[in-house]
């Protein structure tokens, strides 16, 4: 068995190592190590053949650069769904055969097995993850807060609220918490009434309201007792709860998620080799064991019933995934689309907003 490298380079540096047979850029940190762990050494298990991981802030801009310079290094790059649709389009990535994606565990063909919407024509997803509603447990100790409703019922909950400085997901889940079925949000706020609807429930929680920009804001509100609810990003605040013993707790109704996933830059030295990893790697089994390493879910629905405990405890990962299905009742998958189209114009609305009395 040949031995996996590991390396953490500078972006000039990742092209070190002429010996790997697939070279695999990704965000670094706990994220890639859990790729390390599920993907990578089992697949060297199975090949023979060495992976390299290298980090990178936002692997979308050196593979950007790369495809455009004719200079390829990369064999395979972890992307967020909006940045491999936009390279996609201009024609940076190579397309996949869904087809020829292996069955889920239970049988399932992969393109019925993923996720509704996630498959998208140069990229397969491996991780979903979401913006939900957590709180501080030990504020509500008898009848803590169920629904996404409840974020917004000041009266039964009292206390401030932590809300993304951003129209995205927080319109989506103003008209969650508004009675407006997960399935009908996007085209209701494709309607000028849809929108006035939403900003509408905001306005009910807005003078209680302090508003974040970055991800690690939302648990340090909560943690200073600025806030007593918060909407977060679900990997946050469980890593707070497992890391800092944070008594915090997540609402799973009204969740928004999103998702990333690995594609291959057009020209990869690598290409079949890198075809063959992803394939590997985004079969159920694989995308089960990266998810007990972080809180981000298998995008296959036959993975769910596969994940195990959190890495080095005796507890169940899988309550604590946007993916599982006791979670998954009254989800919002986020509409790339919707938001290439209307972002400026509901983030200039939002702001005009946030500015008014």
């Amino acid at each position: 068995m040949k031995k996996i490298l590991i390396l953490s380079t500078a972006l000039c540096g990742f092209a070190a190592s002429a010996q790997a047979d697939i070279t695999v850029m990704g965000w670094g940190g706990a994220y890639a190590n859990s790729q390390i762990e599920a993907y990578f050494k089992p697949f060297t298990a199975a090949t023979g053949k060495k992976v390299v991981s290298v980090d990178s802030d936002n692997p979308a801009t050196p593979v950007k650069s790369q495809v455009e310079a004719n200079n390829v290094t990369i064999d395979v790059a972890v992307l967020e769904i909006a940045d491999a649709v936009r390279l996609c389009d201009e024609g940076a990535l190579v397309p996949f055969d869904f087809s020829a994606l292996p069955n889920g565990a239970d049988g399932t063909g992969a393109e019925d097995d993923f996720i509704a919407g996630t498959l998208t024509e140069c990229m397969i997803p491996t991780d979903i993850f979401s913006t939900v509603v957590a709180y501080d447990a030990s504020k509500f100790p008898d009848a803590p807060p169920t629904s996404i409703a409840d974020f917004f019922d000041l009266e039964k909950f009292p206390g401030k609220r932590g809300i993304r400085k951003n129209a995205k997901t927080t319109l989506e889940m103003a008209l969650m918490a508004d009675g407006v079925p997960a399935a009908e949000v996007y085209a209701l706020l494709e309607t000028d009434e849809g929108v006035d609807r939403a900003f509408a429930k905001l306005d009910t929680i807005k003078k209680d309201a302090v508003f974040w920009e970055a991800g690690a804001q939302p648990p340090q509100l909560l943690a200073d007792g600025e806030v007593v609810m918060t909407t977060a990003y679900n990997g946050r605040i469980f890593n707070a709860v497992q890391l800092e013993s944070k008594p915090f707790a997540i609402v799973w109704d009204g969740q928004v998620f999103e998702w990333e996933g690995m594609a291959i830059p057009k020209g990869a030295p690598n290409e079949a080799d890198a075809l063959e990893l992803i394939h590997f790697a985004t079969a159920s089994e694989q995308l089960a064991k990266a998810a007990e390493f972080i809180s981000y879910g298998p995008p296959r629905k036959s993975s769910a019933s596969l994940v195990g405990n959190i890495q080095g405890k005796e507890e169940p990962m899988g309550p604590n995934l946007p993916t599982d299905p006791a979670n998954m009742t009254n989800a919002l998958g986020s509409s790339l689309d919707f938001w290439v189209d209307r972002d400026i114009q509901l983030n200039e609305r939002f702001n005009a907003w946030l500015a008014s009395n």
